[in-house]
C-alpha cells in the first residue's frame, strides 16, 4: 500500500473580512464590492514588495469552520447530486480555498482587496500574483456546470 504523507501547513497572515459567519458570506465574491483586507504577518511583510503592481492576486486560504464533507454534493445550481472536487463547496477533505480577488490597496503588511468571499478570522495559506497569459485558458469545458451559472445563487 502507498504510504500517505502528511503535510504542515502554516498561515501567513489572517483575513479580516465584513462577513462573521459563512451564512453571511457570499457565494462568489467576485460579484461583490465589499473591501476586505488580508494582513501578512509581519515576518512575512518582505515578501511583499512588488505586489502593488498587480491588479489582481490569488489568495489561498483554510476552510478553519469547515466540518465534515460528502463526496457528493447538492449545489445551488442544480438538484443533482455531483462529485465533491466537480463542484466549489468549502466542505472538503482538505479544506482549501482559493479565490481571486482585486488589490485595491497596499498599506505594509495589509492588502486592501475586492471580491473576497472568506469569512472573519481565515487563515491564509499563500498569495500569488493573477497573470492572465499564465493563468486564463482559451477553450475551457464547463461540465455539469453547462448553462446553469446563471441560475439559482451565484
Amino acid at each position: 500500500m502507498e504510504e500517505r504523507h502528511s503535510l504542515e501547513l502554516k498561515p501567513i497572515g489572517i483575513i479580516h473580512s465584513p462577513y462573521k459567519n459563512a451564512g453571511a458570506a457570499p457565494y462568489q465574491g467576485y460579484k461583490t464590492e465589499e473591501i476586505s483586507q488580508i494582513e501578512v504577518f509581519k515576518e512575512f511583510e518582505e515578501g511583499l514588495k512588488d505586489i502593488e503592481g498587480f491588479s489582481h492576486i490569488i489568495v489561498i486560504y483554510w476552510f478553519h469552520k469547515s466540518q465534515g464533507y460528502h463526496l457528493l454534493v447538492k449545489t445551488p445550481w442544480d438538484d443533482n447530486l455531483h462529485g465533491l472536487f466537480t463542484t466549489r463547496s468549502p466542505h472538503r477533505p482538505c479544506p482549501l480555498g482559493l479565490t481571486v480577488v482585486e488589490l485595491v490597496a497596499r498599506e505594509k503588511n495589509i492588502l486592501k482587496v475586492k471580491g473576497l468571499d472568506a469569512i472573519d478570522d481565515t487563515p491564509l495559506l499563500d498569495i500569488k500574483p493573477y497573470i492572465p497569459s499564465i493563468d486564463e485558458r482559451a477553450f475551457v469545458k464547463l461540465g455539469w456546470l453547462e448553462g446553469k451559472l446563471g441560475k439559482g445563487r451565484s
